[in-house]
């Protein structure tokens, strides 16, 4: 019988995509950036409370892969400057997590939609996540998140001549098959999503996808 997957960084990974604009946005870098501890908890079509997607992301995890543009490449020192101050906008330490739980989905022949609710620096909004299914296996899905409506500022530099675009794009992908997961037990069937099994629920909802000292 089918049940829920759980689901963690070997099944997938979380990308968020930034973007500058503004006069100066030349100096800027437009970046790829991970979040490495994230758990989600999908219960399949027909299963009890199914189709359903829970997900808890770690936002002292991220970290930045790539930036592309800019004056003269990323480098090291760069990157853990962007992602420290990203921890900052984000108030990591006040808000640890962002969640995200569905409320309905609209089926495709691709794939389909959930609608449901972010719960992002403190603030809930209602959030839509187009899913499809990968020619190769798997899923991608695709949600574009707007910082100003969860209270966050979005980055600004040179007397706001640089900034981050206010909306960001995140990108969920998994690898795993969660037809062949949902019958062969992958992960636990407790409902929670923060990775341990005491039953308790994910903590309280949180930081954003604010995420540059440069845009």
């Amino acid at each position: 019988m089918s049940g829920p997957v759980r689901l963690g960084p070997s099944d997938g990974r979380v990308i968020l995509r930034t973007y500058r604009e503004g006069l100066a946005a030349q100096v800027g870098h437009d970046l790829v950036l991970e979040f490495a501890a994230w758990s989600a908890l999908a219960t399949p079509p027909g299963a009890q409370g199914g189709p359903a997607i829970e997900a808890s992301i770690e936002l002292s995890s991220l970290r930045v892969l790539e930036g592309t543009g800019g004056v003269k490449p990323l480098t090291d020192r760069d990157r853990r400057d962007i992602a420290g101050n990203a921890r900052k906008s984000l108030d990591s330490e006040r808000h640890p997590q962002a969640v995200y739980r569905s409320a309905a989905l609209t089926p495709s022949a691709e794939g389909g939609t959930f609608d449901g609710t972010l719960s992002l620096h403190g603030v809930e909004r209602p959030l839509r996540l187009a899913v499809t299914r990968k020619p190769e296996g798997g899923y991608l899905a695709r949600a574009t998140v707007t910082q100003s409506e969860h209270g966050i500022k979005p980055y600004s530099a040179f007397f706001g001549t640089l900034k981050l675009r206010d909306a960001v794009e995140l990108e969920i992908e998994i690898t795993t098959d969660l037809a062949a997961a949902a019958t062969d037990g992958h992960g636990d069937t407790d409902g929670d999503t923060d990775g341990d099994t005491d039953g308790d629920t994910v903590g309280d909802g949180a930081g954003g996808p604010e995420a540059s000292r440069e845009a």
